[in-house]
């Protein structure tokens, strides 16, 4: 890797790290804990999809998690919007089970799930999103589903609006 840059970082290094500088600044020292997230809305996958629809909308809520029936483990998601555009285009019926359309978790060698807890920095949160620094997954992500540390339990659906709302709440500093 070339050194190129004024500090014998890469360039590319250099930029990334200075990104994740200005999140750290921008956050400072906020967890997703601060975000105040409303618990997490879950779902089986074999409830009919109108009744997950039912449970999302009535809650306002823009994803639900799938657990399964039996060990209450995190098996997916369902996006509201995307179940709206599926029933528009009749490709699934309200009374078809949210298995049909959930999307599932990819659990393969190699890929490592980046644990999302009440205790990670909004700055490490929007790395996730951004895909940049120790929580990037290989693309840009659009929500975290937050756990316990030992992945146990789901306590809630952290988005990218989350953390535009919390900034524009949160006073700045002078």
């Amino acid at each position: 890797m070339a050194q190129d840059g004024a500090n014998g970082i890469a360039p590319q290094e250099e930029e990334t790290t200075a990104l994740l500088d200005s999140w750290a600044r921008k956050y400072r020292g906020a967890t997703v804990e601060d975000l105040d997230l409303p618990p997490a809305l879950s779902t089986s996958p074999d409830t009919s999809l109108s009744d997950a629809m039912l449970s999302a909308s009535s809650h306002d809520y823009s994803h639900l998690t799938v657990l399964s029936n039996e060990t209450r483990s995190l098996l997916g998601y369902l996006t509201v919007s995307k179940l709206k555009s599926l029933f528009e285009s009749k490709q699934l019926a309200p009374s078809d089970p949210v298995k049909k359309a959930m999307v599932k978790f990819k659990r393969s060698e190699g890929r490592q799930y980046k644990v999302i807890s009440m205790e990670t920095e909004l700055w490490e949160l929007e790395g996730f999103f951004e895909n940049i620094g120790d929580y990037a997954t290989g693309s840009k992500q659009d929500f975290a589903v937050v756990t316990d540390y030992g992945r146990k339990f789901v306590l809630g659906v952290a988005t990218r609006h989350d953390l535009d709302e919390f900034v524009k709440r949160r006073p700045s500093i002078s």
